[in-house]
């Protein structure tokens, strides 16, 4: 019987990608408070292979992720990336790590309220790095304050705010999320404010133009990506702004 696995492959078709999917994973993520954050994330990794390359075995992809004990931040996702090109001769590598973040936040006078935040890192490594971050925040009308004992009043549900951005330099991702909150706030009590609401309703399009302004004035962000989601009963309307490519 031929051995199949070890002829030459004179078809010079290469693999577009190959990798494993929807690991979970303990990881450790930069927090600005407490320094580190403990979370679980679901990753991605798959590389893309040439067309003389056989195939690889699907536990490497394990084996160096675990190398870096779940420690994700920009400098270890260059090196994971790295590793996983060399150590597969591959073209280009690539990572997605999706995890819940959670801040601290203050409601009226007290403090204590978690919230989570969804969150994606995704890079893709050849000759140069290529890494965004993504986001979600929750856009919620305005509250009031809880007075008394009792449960906490429902703040409801305006929509989201989707970002993805690049970096020049490292951000802190609390940063971020408090950047949009601020914008979308403040735009939530305005429209509120009005004496008559229906001459000044508040507008995916409106929204993503003001947080995409903020998130272009910001030096250490090369790109951006912005899609505001507005959930009315029924179905949703949406608004996207794209920054500028880098220089």
């Amino acid at each position: 019987m031929k051995d199949i696995q070890s002829q030459h492959d004179h078809r010079r078709i290469s693999i577009e990608k190959v990798g494993v999917k929807e690991i979970s994973y303990p990881i450790k993520v930069l927090d600005k408070t407490h320094h580190h954050q403990h979370t679980v994330a679901t990753v991605n990794m798959s590389v893309n292979l040439p067309h003389h390359f056989k195939g690889t075995h699907m536990s490497r992809f394990i084996e160096i992720l675990n190398r870096f004990h779940g420690d994700i931040n920009v400098r270890s996702f260059h090196l994971i990336l790295e590793e996983m090109k060399e150590k597969l001769e591959a073209e280009q590598a690539h990572m997605e790590v999706e995890f819940p973040y959670f801040l601290q936040k203050k409601t009226g006078s007290k403090t204590g309220l978690l919230r989570e935040y969804s969150c994606k890192m995704h890079g893709a490594y050849d000759s140069k790095d290529d890494l965004t971050l993504e986001f979600r925040v929750p856009i919620a009308p305005p509250g009031v304050e809880q007075a008394g004992e009792g449960l906490p009043e429902s703040l409801g549900h305006w929509g989201n705010a989707d970002i993805c951005v690049r970096f020049r330099h490292f951000i802190w991702i609390e940063d971020l999320i408090e950047m949009v909150e601020e914008v979308t706030s403040h735009e939530l009590k305005w429209s509120a404010s009005q004496s008559d609401p229906n001459q000044h309703p508040l507008s995916v399009e409106q929204l993503a133009k003001n947080l995409g302004q903020r998130l272009n004035d910001h030096p250490d962000i090369s790109w951006f990506a912005v899609t505001v989601e507005n959930l009315a009963e029924g179905f949703s309307t949406f608004a996207t702004m794209v920054g500028p490519q880098d220089a």
